[in-house]
Parts: structure tokens; sequence; C-alpha cells
């Protein structure tokens, strides 16, 4: 959908942009996005995308996009996208290789996982600029009383589990988790479907800690994450 009440005359009007030149997030060399939304090309109309790299095991934390559709492609490597269908109730899980495609209707809970190493992804969105809630925020935000008392848990549990969670999340595991814990955390909780994929997604490298933060996320905050963001 073009801009129909743009002056197209006008010396500011975009047609072309590099998206290596807006990171949208870093948690290390190897697992990055950059992000082009109507802020950085002002002639896009409705559409949006992420452009994603992730090495084997890193996960786009689960989350929704409240205004918007996904279509996510695969251009290299290989991942696992991961999606709830609100209507049956059921966990779904799409691999996706080099050419094929995974598509989330708008406001549904999903996640993607990298099953391989050097994975690129792009993240299609029919919104000029999509928004964002992701798991990290809800689940730190939320009091752990709250979690208690409505799913009769144990209180002091919650609030230890969820201790570690500070911050936005958006690439996990977090680069200073140790490698060794995940896996076998990830060994007590197999996948039920599409074994092979999550046994290769499930096998974390060690991840080196990266210090690249320059500001916290704000949950619902359309992707703006940094000062030139989306």
């Amino acid at each position: 959908m073009s801009v129909s009440y743009m002056d197209y005359t006008s010396p500011s009007v975009q047609f072309s942009f590099d998206l290596n030149n807006n990171l949208f997030f870093k948690k290390d060399n190897r697992n990055y996005i950059n992000g082009l939304s109507i802020h950085q090309l002002n002639t896009l109309g409705n559409v949006s995308l992420l452009d994603i790299y992730l090495s084997t095991g890193n996960v786009i934390e689960p989350h929704i996009h409240q205004n918007a559709s996904e279509l996510v492609y695969c251009i290299s490597g290989a991942a696992v996208v991961s999606l709830i269908n609100p209507f049956t109730k059921e966990l779904l899980h799409f691999p996706i290789q080099p050419g094929q495609v995974a598509s989330v209707p708008q406001g549904w809970w999903h996640y993607e996982i990298a099953s391989d190493d050097n994975t690129h992804l792009l993240a299609i969105f029919d919104a000029p600029i999509p928004e964002f809630i992701g798991a990290s925020d809800l689940l730190r935000l939320t009091p752990a009383n709250v979690f208690a008392h409505t799913y009769c848990l144990n209180e002091a549990k919650v609030k230890d589990a969820l201790a570690p969670i500070t911050k936005t999340v958006v690439i996990g595991p977090p680069s200073d988790c140790m490698s060794d814990q995940v896996q076998s955390q990830a060994a007590a909780n197999p996948a039920n479907t599409n074994q092979t994929y999550y046994n290769r997604a499930y096998g974390y490298p060690q991840l080196q800690h990266d210090a690249y933060w320059q500001q916290q996320p704000v949950i619902g905050n359309g992707w703006g994450y940094y000062h030139n963001g989306l």
C-alpha cells in the first residue's frame, strides 16, 4: 500500500535504505537483528521487516505482534517457527529451510529457534511499525504472587525461577547463561514434535558474553528499542 498523501516531489522522499545502518537488537556478532520501518523509508506504506541472524540454538523469544501478521522467510540455515493456535489450543511447529516460509497471524503467540549456524531469516509485517510484547516482559513485570495465586503455585519458587529475567530478552538464551545449564533444562523438557529439529535447536553452543545494551526496551513500544530504532 503506497502512501497516497505523500509529496513525491519533495527532497525528503526516501526510496532506498541500507538495513546495515539500523541495528534493532544485538546479542553478539552471530545473533542480531536489523530493522526497517516507515521511520527509515517513508515510502514504505503498510509494510516493514526485520532482518534476523541467528546461530544454532538461539531463540527469538516467545512474543506477539498485536498489530501485525508476520511472514517468516528462511534465506539460509534452518529454523523452527512455533506458534499457538488460539482457536484449537494447539502448539504447532514449522521447520523451515532456505526458500521456505511460515505464516504467523496477527496477535498469535510464537517464537523461532535456529537449528543451524548462520541462519538468516526475514520477518515481513503488514504494518508500517510492528508492535511487540515479549514473554520476558510479561514474566518480569507480573508480580510473582499473582502467578502463584492464579495458578496455585509456590510463590517463593516462582520468584526464584523468574528472578534472572531483569530485562527484555529478544534473543535468548541470555549471553551470560551457562550452556550446560540450558542443555540440561532442554534435556529434561524435550519437544514432543519435530524432535530432530528440536534436538539440533537445543544443542546450544558456548555463548560469548556481550555487553551491547544501549537502551532498555519497554513493553508494547512498537519495536523502538534504540534511539534510531524502528
